[in-house]
């Protein structure tokens, strides 16, 4: 059988699915817990990680761009 991942979580009596799925007696089973201090944490790093690959793409003299230098226009944008 393949590995799948389900969603689940727990109730404070037991782990519950959150989707049904047809566990069979003796399935092997893995649990990562991912608590809230683990989630706020990692969008934090990820917050991070973007804001750095931002700075480096755009920097302060990066120049203004304006409509008519567009040399081929895009058909299919509406402009907004």
């Amino acid at each position: 059988m393949a590995n799948i991942t389900l969603q689940a979580h727990f109730d404070g009596k037991q782990i519950l699915l959150d989707e049904p799925f047809d566990l069979q007696p003796n399935d092997k089973l893995l649990i990562t817990v991912l608590t809230k201090e683990l989630d706020a944490r990692e969008r934090e790093d990820w917050a991070a990680i973007a804001k750095s690959s931002l700075s480096r793409a755009y920097s302060n003299d990066e120049p203004e761009y304006t409509p008519n230098m567009i040399k081929e226009p895009n058909p299919k944008y509406e402009g907004r």
